[in-house]
């Protein structure tokens, strides 16, 4: 036994340094683990869904900092014929720093494109040319004009912190297609992280197993400790593992309803099986040359979060059954998200560069390979920006959450088609409003689930992602 100075979390934290070790904890302890500690603790195989569903699988595209609806998909000539004047007749200014401005036009030339003809902007050519895949719903409604717990409500349904995310509640719904891989990935954009950090994949309340697994996409290694350091030994690795093995045993033995330490195991677990099908997956030499040139990966503009698109991809096809790319992050200077305060033209033409073409590359990569039949595409933002500028004299715009534009393609989903509208000048939802519980619980019903009965019981409550909200916007559906 151990002495009592050296405590057992330290003692845990300090012998498993690397993942190779926990693969020989894994295999101890596969056969060993008693009924009801981590047996039932993880996403565990997949399960079937509540009725049956359109999408198997999904991948999100989460554009940080509030992507100007008036200057990428919805079009509004009123603009043009009011620009420079002042706004009348909307009440309160919505923006965070409540300095508005006169009425700006949009900064880009639009036109219409593909069959459908929807109206998009000159600053994204390549979705551009993608438009009659694409779903638009052009009347999304957040609650907050604040990063941080906009982010958190587009990503779990609420604006506090804490709350599982819509990944995590498919993991808990759905399991994993996939025991080799996690349920759900997170692919940070490589120069920083959202508003809210990892929060944004938190599994909340859930078990522990279901919250995103972010990769270091600003690293060749995507999962650190991957591998065991060569400073250890094999026979004191082993050593080490079988005593953890033994300790392990014992406290479940100890502590049968214990879900975090199950939970514990379970990841150790999947961390094993981790060491093989990480890398396999995340070898992004294996393309082709035309599917790189495809995505830009050799672009200096984009490189980065095109190697993440073609990852998603890649894991997608692999049977993770959620996705996150995060493009933006939180800070920096100059901004590295879509917030455009103080030049929009500025700030959405960098923006837009490292974007546009991995997504709409994304889009043509599925759509080639059959993955798009049963996979949903869902790109978004936490909200749009408005129609005046911020100040008088300023060619930027303030956030603005009364209504915004976000798309969504592939399976379950009218492609070609355009939903709700803003009004005259893209200030308020002018027809067919969506909020974010709409808009969640339509994700869910394409995945086969009732939003109402994805439920979790905790703190004397039955929680669910869409709170007691949430209508499907049935008009989406095909």
């Amino acid at each position: 036994m151990l002495p009592a100075v050296l405590p057992r979390r330290h003692f845990l934290s300090t012998s498993a340094h690397g993942l190779g070790g926990v693969a020989l904890a894994w295999l101890l302890n596969r056969d060993r683990l008693r009924a009801g500690s981590a047996a039932d603790a993880g996403p565990g195989p997949a399960r079937p869904p509540q009725f049956p569903p359109r999408a198997k699988r999904v991948v999100q595209i989460f554009c940080c900092g509030g992507v100007s609806h008036l200057d990428t998909f919805d079009y509004k000539p009123e603009l043009e014929r009011l620009h420079g004047k002042s706004l009348e007749g909307k009440g309160e200014n919505l923006g965070f720093f409540g300095q508005p401005g006169n009425l700006m036009k949009s900064v880009y030339e639009f036109r219409r494109h593909g069959q459908s003809g929807a109206w998009v902007s000159s600053l994204l050519p390549h979705l551009a040319g993608c438009v009659d895949d694409l779903c638009f719903i052009h009347s999304m409604y957040a609650k907050s004009n604040n990063h941080t717990p906009a982010t958190f409500q587009m990503n779990s349904g609420f604006t506090l912190n804490g709350f599982p995310c819509m990944g995590a509640w498919l993991s808990y719904g759905l399991g994993t297609e996939n025991e080799n891989l996690p349920a759900f990935v997170v692919l940070p954009d490589p120069r920083g992280l959202p508003a809210g950090g990892s929060i944004n994949w938190t599994s909340g309340f859930l078990p522990a197993n279901h919250q995103g697994v972010p990769f270091r996409t600003h690293s060749r290694e995507p999962v650190v400790d991957l591998r065991t350091p060569e400073s250890i030994s094999a026979d004191a690795r082993t050593a080490d593992l079988r005593l953890l093995d033994s300790m392990n045993r014992d406290f479940a033995d100890a502590h049968p309803g214990d879900q975090a330490f199950a939970a514990r195991l379970r990841s150790y677990e999947l961390a094993a099986r981790m060491q093989s099908s990480i890398p396999e997956a995340t070898q992004l030499d294996a393309e082709s040359e035309a599917t790189k040139r495809l995505y830009g990966l050799d672009e200096d503009s984009n490189k980065g979060f095109a190697r993440n698109c073609l990852m998603a991809r890649r894991l997608l096809e692999r049977g993770v059954r959620f996705v996150q790319i995060i493009n933006g992050g939180a800070f920096g200077s100059p901004r590295i998200n879509w917030d455009g305060h103080e030049n929009l033209k500025e700030n959405h033409d960098t923006q837009a560069a490292t974007m546009d073409k991995p997504v709409a590359a994304l889009i043509r990569d599925l759509k080639d390979r059959g993955l798009l039949e049963d996979t949903l595409l869902v790109w978004n933002t936490e909200f749009g920006r408005s129609p005046v500028t911020q100040g008088l004299n300023s060619t930027g715009r303030d956030h603005h959450p009364t209504v915004f534009t976000c798309f969504l393609a592939g399976a379950g989903v009218r492609a070609g088609h355009h939903y709700g509208a803003s009004d005259e000048v893209g200030y308020f939802v002018g027809d067919g409003k969506v909020t974010i519980p709409d808009f969640h619980a339509t994700i869910l019903h394409l995945l086969g689930i009732d939003h109402q009965k994805l439920t979790f019981y905790h703190n004397g409550i039955n929680r669910r992602l869409t709170d007691v909200h949430g209508e499907i916007v049935s008009g989406i559906l095909s």
